[in-house]
C-alpha cells in the first residue's frame, strides 16, 4: 500500500505538470504517418570480431526504448537491407514482465536491467517495498570506473533515471534530478534543464553541479568540444525534439561521452538510450519509429567504431519493452518503404531482442529475464 500512498501524494502535489511532460503517451499519428516512404540509405560498416581479452574493461549498454524485433526489421528495411546491428553475432531475448504487471513500463523495465530486481511499474531504482537498490552504474562508480548516461529524452526520464536515482515514482522529476548530486557520475547528456533549475524548491542544481566540478553546458555545439573532466550536458528544457529538430544529437553526444570516459584507465560503464522509438510506438507512427530507429542505429555505429578500435569494450543493445504491438505489413528493401500496423497505443508484453558485441558477448544468448542483464554485466565488468 505504501507505494500507492506515495504516488497519490506526488500527484496531488504536482497537479498536471507530469502529464504535460508525458504527453507523447497519448499522441496520435495521421494515417500517412503509418507509412515510411523510404529514403537514401546510409553506409553500414562491418567491424572485426576479434578482441583483446575474454572480459570487458568497458560496457556500453544501449537501450532502444520500445524497440522490439519488428522495430528492428522496420529499420533494416528502411535502410535498404542492413543496419550497424548486423555486426552483432550474439543474440538473445529478454522477458520484460514487471513485479506487478504482465506489461512493464520503462521505470520497472529500466530498474530490472540496472538493479537486477523485478519491481512495480513506476518504480525508479527501488524494490517492491520502495527500498533503494544499488544500480550497475553506482556499482561501477564504487569500483573506481568512470560512468555516464546519454538520452534523447530528459535525462530525468524513466530509463536514464533508473540507472542513477532512487524514487518511488517515475514522475518525481525534480527529486530524480537532485539524486544526480548524490553520485559522482562523470558524464550525462540529455534534456531536462527545467528539472535542475526551474524547481519548486528553488534550488539551482546547475550551480550545485558546477560547485562539484562539472562543466555545465546547454548547447550541443559546446558539449561536443568537452574532452576531459566531468560534464553535465543539458540539451533541452524537458525533452529533445524529433530527429528533424535535434539532428545528430544522439550520435554526437555518445561519441563525446565515450571519449571523456575513456580517460579512466580502470574502464567505464555507460547507458545510452534512444528514447523516442517508444514515442513513435505510442503514436502508432511508422515514420516516427523508423526515423528514431535509424538514428539509434547510427549511434550504435559510433559505439562500434569505438569498441572495434579499443578491443576491450562490450556493447549490449536491447530494449526495456516493445511499444505499439507493431507489425510490418508491407515494405520494399530497394526503396526503404515500410508500412506498419499496430495493436495498441501502449506497451506490449512480448520478449525483446538482446544483441551483444565484444568480450563476453557470448553470455547474452538464449531467453533470459531482464534482471539477468544486470547480473551478467556485473559479473563481467566488476566480478561476482
Amino acid at each position: 500500500m505504501i507505494k500507492y500512498f506515495l504516488i497519490l501524494i506526488f500527484l496531488v502535489s504536482t497537479g498536471l505538470k507530469t502529464f504535460a511532460q508525458d504527453a507523447y503517451m497519448n499522441a496520435s499519428a495521421e494515417e500517412k504517418e503509418k507509412i515510411y516512404l523510404g529514403g537514401e540509405a546510409y553506409k553500414v560498416k562491418t567491424y572485426k570480431q576479434k578482441f583483446k581479452s575474454n572480459k570487458p574493461k568497458n560496457i556500453i549498454l544501449m537501450i532502444g526504448d520500445g524497440m522490439g524485433v519488428t522495430q528492428v526489421f522496420a529499420g533494416i528495411t528502411a535502410n535498404h537491407g542492413s543496419l550497424f546491428l548486423d555486426n552483432f553475432k550474439h543474440i538473445g531475448f529478454s522477458k520484460t514482465q514487471s513485479a506487478d504487471d504482465y506489461i512493464t513500463d520503462s521505470a520497472a523495465g529500466g530498474t530490472a536491467i540496472s538493479c537486477g530486481v523485478k519491481t512495480y511499474n513506476g518504480a525508479i531504482g527501488v524494490n517492491t517495498d520502495t527500498v533503494a537498490v544499488k544500480t550497475i552504474l553506482e556499482e561501477a562508480e564504487a569500483k573506481g570506473l568512470a560512468t555516464g548516461l546519454v538520452s534523447t529524452s530528459a535525462i530525468t526520464h524513466a530509463t536514464p533515471a533508473s540507472f542513477i536515482a532512487h524514487q518511488p515514482n517515475r514522475g518525481m522529476y525534480e527529486a530524480i534530478a537532485a539524486d544526480f548530486l548524490n553520485t559522482d557520475i562523470d558524464v550525462f547528456i540529455g534534456g531536462g534543464i527545467a528539472h535542475f533549475s526551474q524547481r519548486q524548491d528553488k534550488r539551482n542544481l546547475l550551480k550545485e553541479l558546477q560547485a562539484k566540478g562539472y562543466q555545465v553546458e546547454l548547447e550541443m555545439s559546446k558539449i561536443e568540444k568537452v574532452k576531459t573532466g566531468k560534464l553535465a550536458g543539458l540539451t533541452a528544457g524537458i525533452h529533445n525534439g524529433r530527429v528533424a529538430e535535434r539532428g545528430d544529437m544522439l550520435p554526437v553526444a555518445t561519441t563525446t561521452a565515450l571519449n571523456i570516459l575513456d580517460n579512466n584507465d580502470k574502464g567505464f560503464f555507460i547507458m545510452v538510450e534512444g528514447s523516442q522509438i517508444d514515442w513513435g510506438g505510442h503514436a502508432n507512427s511508422t515514420n516516427y519509429i523508423v526515423e528514431d530507429m535509424l538514428d539509434f542505429d547510427k549511434t550504435i555505429g559510433k559505439a562500434l567504431e569505438f569498441a572495434a578500435k579499443d578491443g576491450e569494450t562490450l556493447i549490449i543493445v536491447t530494449a526495456d519493452h516493445e511499444t505499439g504491438g507493431m507489425s510490418v505489413i508491407g515494405g520494399d528493401m530497394k526503396t526503404g518503404m515500410v508500412k506498419g500496423e499496430y495493436t495498441t497505443k501502449g506497451h506490449s508484453a512480448v520478449m525483446v531482442p538482446v544483441f551483444a558485441y565484444g568480450p563476453g558477448a557470448e553470455e547474452f544468448t538464449g531467453i533470459m529475464e531482464n534482471t539477468e542483464l544486470h547480473n551478467k554485466m556485473k559479473a563481467l565488468l566488476l566480478g561476482k
